[in-house]
C-alpha cells in the first residue's frame, strides 16, 4: 500500500485528484496530511482541524463504479470502514448518520467527502476524503463536534489509527469489486444514527415528523411518515433535526 505523508496541504483530495491527472497513481493510495488547510464536506461544508491533532487522508480507488448503485455502496463502504475500526478501539455509541458522518453519541467526530472522476482514456476514479476527530479538544462555536479524546478521555496514536482504517476499507472494498454487497448494507443500516426512532425533519415542505427504516443502495433516505406511508428522500431534499 502506498502511503505519501504531507505536512500541509490545502486538501488532500485535491492533491491527490491533480496527482492522478499528472502521472500514473496505484490502486488504494493513501494521501494524509498533518494540516489540511482547505477540507471540504458533503454540499460545500468546511472541514477546519487543528494541525497534528487529526486525521486527514485521502484513498484512491479505481475502476469500482461501473454502475450508478456503486456510487453509494462505495460511499457506504468508507462509513462503515470508518465505524468498524472505531469501534475496535472501544469508542463507546458509534454510528452513521445519512449519508456520511460518523457519529459518538450525539456529537459528530467525522465525516466523508467522495469525490468521481471520469478520465479520457474513460478509466474511472474514485477519491475518498475522510476527516476523523482525534485528539483536538477545543471545538469553539461547533456545539455538535466532538472527537475521540473528548468521548473516551484517551489521547490516540493518529498513524495507528489510520492503519486500522485502511485496512478495513481494503476488506470493504474487496466486497464491493466481488459485487457483494450485502455484508455492506447490512452494516450500514445496523449503523444508522436514530434508525427506528421518531425524529423531526425538515424538507422543502416544512418540518415533519419520520421514522428511519433504512437507506437504499441508491443512496435514499427512508422515512415512514405519520400517515404510514413510506417515502425516500435525496440528499439535499431533507434534514433531520436533532
Amino acid at each position: 500500500m502506498n502511503i505519501i505523508k504531507l505536512n500541509a496541504i490545502n486538501s488532500t483530495n485535491d492533491y491527490l485528484k491533480n496527482l492522478t491527472a499528472t502521472r500514473h497513481v496505484d490502486n488504494l493510495t493513501v494521501v494524509v496530511a498533518e494540516n489540511q488547510t482547505g477540507g471540504r464536506g458533503q454540499m460545500g461544508s468546511v472541514w477546519s482541524v487543528e494541525a497534528g491533532k487529526n486525521l486527514t487522508f485521502s484513498v484512491l480507488v479505481k475502476d469500482l463504479l461501473l454502475e450508478i448503485n456503486a456510487i453509494f455502496s462505495l460511499n457506504a463502504a468508507v462509513a462503515i470502514s470508518v465505524a468498524q475500526a472505531l469501534e475496535a478501539f472501544s469508542i463507546p455509541e458509534i454510528s452513521i448518520k445519512w449519508p456520511n458522518d460518523i457519529l459518538a453519541g450525539n456529537k459528530k467526530i467525522g465525516g466523508i467527502l467522495i469525490e468521481n472522476i471520469i478520465k479520457n482514456n474513460g478509466e474511472i476514479l474514485s477519491v475518498a476524503g475522510i476527516g476523523l476527530n482525534v485528539n483536538q479538544i477545543n471545538f469553539e462555536g461547533l456545539p455538535k463536534a466532538s472527537s475521540l479524546r473528548l468521548v473516551t478521555g484517551r489521547e490516540f496514536d493518529i498513524n495507528i489509527l489510520l492503519d486500522a482504517i485502511v485496512g478495513v476499507l481494503k476488506r470493504n472494498i474487496a466486497l464491493l469489486l466481488r459485487k457483494d454487497i450485502a455484508p455492506i448494507w447490512d452494516v450500514y443500516n445496523r449503523l444508522l444514527f436514530k434508525k427506528d426512532i421518531p425524529m423531526p425533519f425538515e424538507g422543502n415542505s416544512g418540518r415533519f415528523m419520520g421514522i428511519i427504516k433504512g437507506v437504499t443502495t441508491g443512496g435514499s433516505l427512508e422515512l415512514l411518515l405519520e400517515n404510514d406511508t413510506v417515502a425516500h428522500y435525496g440528499i439535499k431534499e431533507v434534514q433531520m433535526l436533532y
